[in-house]
């Protein structure tokens, strides 16, 4: 193939990328979206290679107890003799399935509870105040209700995502509805007879995604502290399957003992945070340029 025929083809494939894929990936050309995209790149690589990484699984347990800092064991043993960065990284594991799993479905929910207006003025109202109950519960409260009901789990954690994200992402879409409505263009589409699910998918949605996506992102933060918040209260995944929430839990027992035992997670934690955190600024960034 000729240096012409690359060209053309490269060029080919920019025409196809819509206006806002374009948008969305120039973030990613950003100091804070590179280093934000290859932190969260390095962390799911590794959670995805842990059981090649560590063949003994997370639960392999030798005779000493506590130990600190050394070659062979980064952030140390825990009470039991188990490797601390072993379970962690097979903590980061549950992490990440409940981040990816909850938040874009809490998104989609939410969108189509916020545009619910579109079909009926009444029932979008009437969801605006289902939403408005919901916001009510902070995320804790809310996930001990669910404990209380379903029990611990990676199902309670899941749920208390899902739910606690749908407000937000149910006001945006409504915003976007209200702000569009009036617009030449959808009154010129009524107009025409043209449907409302027409309507809706032609100008509603696109006009909403800028804001469901900087959302989504830093629902994605917020989820791995609430995972942490119900975890470190005895509230998430039960042990001895190991989270991030619940090793810090664990270490707070041993803090003076074994310091590692709670920085070793606690840094992963924050490594996740922050580079979810650096992909949101840097999406907003691009979203209103």
């Amino acid at each position: 193939m000729t240096n012409l025929e690359v060209t053309g083809a490269g060029l080919a494939t920019t025409r196809r990328l819509s206006p806002t894929v374009t948008r969305y990936l120039s973030a990613f050309r950003t100091p804070r979206g590179i280093i934000g995209l290859t932190v969260l790149g390095i962390l799911v690589l590794a959670a995805l290679l842990a059981p090649v990484l560590f063949p003994g699984g997370y639960d392999q347990q030798t005779s000493a107890s506590l130990t600190g800092v050394s070659a062979a064991h980064p952030f140390g043993l825990d009470e039991f003799g188990r490797d601390i960065l072993t379970r962690s990284v097979y903590g980061l594991r549950i992490d990440l399935s409940l981040i990816f799993a909850a938040v874009p479905l809490s998104m989609v929910i939410g969108m189509m509870l916020g545009l619910a207006g579109v079909i009926s003025e009444r029932l979008g109202a009437a969801i605006q105040r289902l939403l408005d109950v919901i916001v009510g519960f902070p995320g804790l409260l809310l996930g001990i209700c669910l404990v209380a009901v379903i029990g611990p789990g990676w199902l309670a954690l899941f749920l208390t995502i899902l739910i606690s994200g749908m407000p937000a992402a149910g006001r945006l879409a409504r915003a976007a509805w209200l702000s569009q409505q009036s617009r030449e263009y959808v009154l010129a589409a009524r107009v025409l007879g043209v449907p409302k699910w027409q309507v809706l998918t032609r100008h509603i949605v696109p006009n909403a995604m800028d804001s469901a996506v900087v959302n989504a992102s830093i629902w994605m933060v917020i989820g791995v502290y609430i995972e942490a918040g119900l975890s470190i209260v005895g509230l998430g995944v039960q042990p001895p399957t190991p989270s991030l929430g619940v090793l810090l839990n664990n270490g707070l027992r041993f803090v003076t003992e074994a310091p590692a035992y709670l920085i070793g997670p606690g840094l992963i934690l924050l490594l996740l945070a922050v580079a979810f955190s650096l992909i949101a600024d840097a999406l907003n960034e691009a979203v209103n340029r």
